[in-house]
């Protein structure tokens, strides 16, 4: 199986989205190991999203969250539920998508340069495992259909953890 599969450039997000949940399913096939999967699903994410400066996990563990795989530059290793985009999202078990991160009350800048955040809670058997975490330079980077195709991801990764 071709696990380089080369993504098309298009302008069409809804496409972009399709290709990458292809390339996420075929980098995934049989594969259970999860922080294997994070690590080339941060890699996909990372490559094929345009203006982006951060792609990866963070691991839900001793009642915070951890660093895991990810790509871009090194981030905050720990991160206290209920603090900053990340944190919030996984007390709350709710995607954040922030515009601007410097009105985020709380935001903890790992990255100077980012400017706009979307946090996307994963779980397993209905409880907290991690969230996926993407920065933007860009102000207002994620809409909508961004929101769809991440949360399309992420469900795809959650059934390789059952």
């Amino acid at each position: 199986m071709d696990t380089g599969a080369v993504i098309e450039p298009t302008t069409n997000k809804a496409e972009l989205y399709q290709q990458i949940l292809e390339q996420v399913k075929a980098i995934t096939f049989d594969e259970t190991d999860a922080v294997a999967n994070m690590a080339n699903i941060s890699a996909v994410l990372f490559h094929a999203m345009p203006d982006i400066n951060w792609a990866g996990f963070y691991l839900y563990k001793q009642q915070q969250l951890i660093l895991g795989p990810f790509q871009g530059k090194p981030a905050c290793i720990r991160i206290a539920m209920g603090k900053g985009v990340c944190g919030t999202a996984a007390e709350l078990m709710t995607i954040q998508r922030i515009e601007n991160v410097h009105e985020f009350k709380g935001h903890i800048a790992c990255d100077s340069a980012s400017n706009s955040e979307i946090v996307i809670p994963v779980t397993l058997n209905g409880e907290l495992y991690g969230v996926l975490d993407i920065d933007s330079p860009q102000f207002a980077r994620f809409d909508d259909v961004d929101q769809h195709g991440l949360t399309a991801v992420v469900k795809h990764f959650e059934s390789t953890l059952s």
